[in-house]
């Protein structure tokens, strides 16, 4: 690798608006190909993953839309984002009030994004560059999952992970536009947003961005949204 992770974010992306969010600033990318392939020169792997990091995705424009109309979601708690990309829905919670917000992802490139992009905004957002699918859940009150459900294979992993947190008291919001893999029996909706994305990426430029609870069983998640909390799951 000729460059850090954080120099070659900065001289790929540039910042701006994000859309639906103006209020938040990210640096993004115009196209996917021509950033995948200068990340599989500058790492030497024609394999490298997809620049996930530089676009703003469907589920994660949900869960910002969400935590700025519900922002009491969040304020004065401890935030996790599983998977953060950007750190889009990480900067979100920040920027709803909550008390901390960690960003995790394995990627060396988003462990950076996250990193400038938070400093964009005027946040602090802990980055943890590891598989957390392999450890218990964080020590944290809220975990957010946006764009989780593209691949099956993450998704078997997903899942459990997410049940486990739950089932410690720990509210879990998921964010996505309906992908193959969304394990629609176990959520609950709460709200749906039309978030424009990038064709490249997804197969319509405008998708239905959703937001749901993991379903609970015996203990209900609460929503104070309103004059009286209601239970988010069923």
């Amino acid at each position: 690798m000729a460059v850090s992770p954080r120099a070659f974010v900065l001289h790929h992306t540039h910042p701006g608006p994000v859309p639906g969010l103006g209020e938040i600033r990210l640096y993004l990318a115009d196209e996917v190909l021509p950033l995948w392939h200068a990340l599989q020169v500058e790492t030497g792997d024609p394999d490298a993953p997809l620049p996930y990091w530089a676009f703003a995705w469907a589920g994660g424009l949900a869960i910002g839309r969400y935590l700025r109309e519900r922002p009491e979601v969040v304020a004065g708690r401890r935030v996790f984002d599983l998977a953060s990309g950007s750190g889009l829905c990480a900067i979100a919670a920040m920027r709803a009030g909550a008390a901390e917000a960690t960003g995790a992802d394995i990627d060396p490139f988003a462990a950076a994004a996250i990193k400038i992009n938070a400093g964009t905004n005027g946040y602090r957002v802990t980055v943890v560059r590891r598989d957390v699918l392999d450890e218990e859940p964080p020590d944290a009150d809220v975990i957010l999952a946006g764009d989780c459900w593209y691949e099956g294979g993450l998704a078997r992993r997903v899942l459990p992970w997410l049940r486990r947190a739950r089932d410690r008291g720990i509210d879990v919001l998921v964010g996505d536009p309906g992908r193959r893999y969304l394990p629609t029996d176990e959520l609950v909706e709460l709200a749906s947003y039309e978030v424009r994305t990038t064709t490249e990426l997804e197969d319509l430029a405008l998708k239905q961005g959703r937001v749901y609870a993991l379903r609970k069983g015996d203990v209900g998640l609460e929503r104070t949204g309103g004059a009286a909390a209601a239970p988010f799951g069923a």
